[in-house]
């Protein structure tokens, strides 16, 4: 008999997921039993729930989408920072709560995992801030509802919640008869309008600039901004928060516009642009040196999600992703100005200890194509979103959201949604202390990614806004370089090694980039109060933020 499950599976394949994270519980036992089933799909079983919505954020931001489930209460309740971060930062996933019977439900029963209070819609009602949609799923009402809110989930780009009891999961019904989601060819008038702008605006401008943001990587759209930037050779730049939105091997790639932080030349260039195109950007702290960007929105067409600015006007109902689409039609336009000048410094290793400043000088001059960066939101992130990345290459952050500890399970879904792809993770020990429970995932499944453990006793980022000497910054000293071992890993799957200079960093980078099928495990001794330059920068406007 063809079910419930069957088609909320069907529907999540459509979408392109071929994994679901999570953890089982005795509410989603039985819809487990239909995903292992299925020779379309598989099951990832995480360390905890929170794990588990970390890791399909990291899928969704390679995939495009992503699916995890919990169980009723305990389970969903666990995974909501998760979600929420990726609803701040435009990520399809969907979480998924198997629940009890619809009986049970009905009848107000105090059962497990509740408040004994006979009402089981608490937890649904704590997840509207952080999903575009939600829905209870009936017997009646399943197929439409699973319609309804996966259409919702492509059209934003954010998290949607489905409750599924037991005994729904199982009920009987038809399948799909029409595709979920159909790309529409044409554009609609607004759209025409706001393209007819950019195409004036862009003729007419003596400097233009485009800056790319995060929605461009939400929707896929990173190699159809490429190619419209390649074939006019304009000027583009990105914030942190949507770096490789573009491919940054471009002659005209700029660099990360980051405010007052930036280069001064591409600061300059960007600033005194006089025509601004912004596609999918959002202009918060972390991104624009605190708010010090100094962008004439007099000058400036910007396009999001859900809303469009033309010269200060509002512009809605019109779709993000057709008019990003279209730009490559655009005729007639390419720029013959001058771009700045980027300097690239060949990195020669010495015997001296590792610094902050010389390790991502030494990553941006060893990392190859087709490499995925995950940055964790700490040293390594205010490192790695400064470095250029190759050709076909992808940066994952959360600058944003900022959950620490997030990047180690997201790089592991990253890696587990393009194999092909090798991951390198940048993490401090302070993150890693919170997530580390993945890496028996991470053995399991016999994934390669090249993990760097920034091990410099303590929270570094906070000891630059505040408190570099105060006890709350200290965390536990661990073993970092014995915790694959304690895992179960052995030496045919994983590698271990210390780094204490540039000369062993060098080494050890080009061994792992050339062992393919294992994973390594690097940890990084660094100074106790040493980070890069743009992170002491930025502590000190965080700091003057906060008072």
């Amino acid at each position: 008999m063809y079910t419930v499950g069957d088609y909320l599976l069907d529907r999540l394949h459509e979408l392109g997921i071929e994994e679901i994270f999570g953890v089982p519980g005795d509410y989603n036992l039985q819809f487990l039993d239909q995903i292992i089933s299925r020779e379309d799909m598989k099951w990832i079983g995480n360390a905890n729930e929170l794990n588990a919505s970390y890791m399909a954020d990291g899928y969704a931001r390679t995939k495009k989408a992503a699916a995890f489930l919990t169980t009723f209460g305990v389970g969903e309740l666990s995974a909501i920072n998760g979600l929420a971060g990726s609803y701040a930062e435009n990520l399809p996933v969907v979480e998924i709560v198997g629940s009890p019977t619809s009986k049970v439900q009905n009848d107000g029963k105090f059962v497990h995992h509740t408040l004994a209070d006979g009402d089981f819609k608490h937890f649904m009602k704590m997840h509207e801030p952080v999903t575009a949609a939600r829905t209870l799923l009936t017997a009646e009402n399943a197929t439409y509802e699973i319609d309804r809110v996966l259409s919702q989930l492509l059209k934003e780009r954010k998290p949607v919640y489905i409750n599924l009891p037991v005994d729904v999961a199982a009920a009987k019904a038809e399948k799909p008869a029409l595709s979920l989601e159909k790309e529409s060819s044409t554009t609609n008038t607004t759209e025409q309008v706001i393209l007819s702008k950019i195409e004036e605006s862009l003729k007419n401008a003596q400097k233009p600039v485009v800056i790319a943001g995060h929605e461009v990587i939400s929707f896929g759209l990173e190699k159809t901004v490429t190619q419209f930037v390649s074939e006019t050779k304009l000027p583009i730049t990105t914030l942190n928060f949507g770096k490789s939105a573009v491919d940054e091997s471009l002659p005209s790639f700029l660099g990360i516009y980051n405010g007052k932080l930036s280069e001064i030349s591409l600061k300059n260039f960007v600033e005194s642009a006089d025509f601004i195109l912004m596609l999918g950007v959002k202009l918060t702290d972390s991104s624009t040196g605190a708010f010090t960007h100094h962008l004439d929105e007099n000058k400036m067409i910007s396009l999001n999600i859900d809303e469009g600015i033309i010269f200060n006007k509002v512009v809605e109902d019109f779709d993000f992703r057709a008019v990003v689409s279209s730009l490559s039609e655009l005729k007639g336009i390419e720029y013959e100005g001058q771009y700045i000048d980027k300097q690239y410094e060949e990195f020669i290793p010495s015997s001296a200890p590792l610094s902050q400043d010389r390790l991502w000088q030494a990553v941006e001059s060893l990392t190859q194509s087709n490499e995925t960066i995950v940055a964790e939101q700490g040293t390594s992130f205010f490192g790695a979103s400064t470095i250029f990345l190759k050709s076909n290459s992808r940066f994952i952050g959360q600058p944003l959201w900022g959950s620490i500890g997030y990047t180690f399970p997201a790089a592991l879904g990253s890696q587990i949604a393009d194999k092909e792809s090798r991951h390198l993770l940048f993490i401090g020990d302070g993150s890693l202390q919170l997530t580390v429970q993945e890496l028996g995932l991470s053995i399991r499944e016999k994934l390669n990614p090249i993990c760097f453990i920034i091990n410099n006793d303590g929270y570094t980022v906070e000891r630059e806004i505040h408190g570099p000497t105060q006890s709350y910054n200290d965390i536990p000293m661990w073993n970092y370089s014995k915790l694959p071992e304690t895992f179960g890993a052995t030496e045919d799957r994983v590698v271990s090694k210390i780094v204490r200079t540039e000369n062993e960093f060098v080494s050890v980078m080009k061994e792992a980039q050339a062992d393919v099928n294992r994973m390594y495990w690097i940890e990084l001794v660094l100074e106790k109060e040493d980070a890069p330059k743009l992170l002491k920068k930025m502590g000190k406007l965080f700091a003057e933020q906060n008072k």
